[in-house]
């Protein structure tokens, strides 16, 4: 096991540099470069009047353009921005935002506390949900009750989250008919002052609907791998010798089919944990006015924010890495029988 392991992490490193590697590539021919946005933002505010701050006097201002190219490195050839940054991102040095004029490990953690708590919970409600019902599904299999999940799962699954967004807000939050849900942010300005009872209760009445659009849509994938493992389990000699010995079919489902059952489920936590914070929720959060991570990266790839795009992805990458690998180990704990070490012996 522990020569699988370090083979892996050996393999991470060349993973990791391919993935900035390419990015940083097709960055290099994308129109549009930050230069060139910070001189359009110019120029519009330029011809609304704005006379405070950085002016552009047009296109053929070479010495404004020379200085921008200064200030964001790209005076320098091609390698060594390219090296620069393999170097900084070794010591975890993600560079400052082009356009923000902040840390970008600053801008990251600001956005965290609304990623956390979409991804968090989106998790937790859908795993405690899911779980449970695909075993009921599974035990009564064929019968009323599993129809009508499986057609209530499935009309959730079709319906995008951002369209339930919509209905949502127009139905709840004071678009047509009622005003109950609020629509913006994770907390009332209010918040500090309220006692820790009555925090809580504001937390979860903002985060009730954008949870809503995200949970709604995430039942189906968990919901029929549960089934469809336990209804396999089920099927097997195992079983069939258990229950002939006079087990009770709880005994049997809770003693003998429930942790083999599991093993595909459990090892799938770190990967589903992480995929929960980082995928699907870039149109909540815009529809919610939420400032999350999904957000961030969305306009930091419209305004050309290289080392926001670069430093995203660098840590993205290196967490999938980590958890797939967290995730082999973990599978060798719940299934002895599996020795990832053994391999090619």
């Amino acid at each position: 096991m522990l020569a699988y392991i370090l083979k892996r992490i050996a393999l991470m490193l060349p993973t990791l540099v391919g993935a900035l590697t390419v990015t940083f590539i097709v960055i290099q021919f994308v129109p549009g470069g930050p230069v060139e946005q910070v001189m359009a933002e110019a120029r519009s505010r330029g011809a609304a009047g704005d006379t405070g701050g950085y002016r552009a006097r047009g296109d053929s201002d070479a010495k404004q353009i020379e200085a921008l190219k200064k200030l964001y490195g790209f005076d320098k050839p091609v390698h060594e921005r390219y090296l620069d940054m393999l170097r900084n991102f070794a010591t975890f040095n993600l560079g400052n935002s082009f356009m923000q004029n902040k840390p970008v490990w600053e801008l990251i953690k600001e956005k965290l506390p609304v990623s956390i708590s979409l991804g968090l919970w989106t998790f937790l409600i859908s795993y405690l949900i899911s779980v449970p019902l695909g075993i009921l599904k599974a035990v009564r299999e064929g019968s009323s009750f599993d129809v009508a999940t499986t057609l209530a799962v499935l009309v959730g699954y079709a319906i995008p989250g951002f369209v339930l967004g919509v209905f949502l807000i127009v139905l709840f939050a004071g678009g047509t008919f009622w005003d109950v849900f609020p629509l913006r942010g994770l907390t009332s300005e209010n918040w500090a002052t309220l006692s820790w009872p009555a925090r809580v209760a504001d937390y979860f009445w903002h985060l009730a609907m954008p949870l809503t659009c995200l949970v709604i849509g995430s039942f189906a994938t968990m919901t029929f791998l549960t089934k469809n493992t336990f209804i396999e389990e089920m099927r097997k000699q195992y079983v069939l010798v258990a229950r002939a010995k006079g087990l009770s079919q709880r005994r049997v489902l809770w003693k003998h089919i429930f942790r083999n059952a599991l093993i595909p489920i459990v090892t799938g936590f770190p990967a589903a944990f992480i995929g929960a914070f980082f995928t699907g929720a870039l149109l909540i959060e815009t529809l919610f006015s939420l400032d999350g991570l999904g957000l961030l990266s969305y306009e930091s790839i419209l305004r050309r924010d290289y080392p926001v795009v670069l430093g995203s992805l660098y840590l993205f990458t290196l967490m999938g890495l980590v958890v797939k690998l967290f995730s082999d180990v973990l599978y060798t704990l719940v299934d002895p029988r599996v020795q990832f070490g053994a391999v090619g012996r």
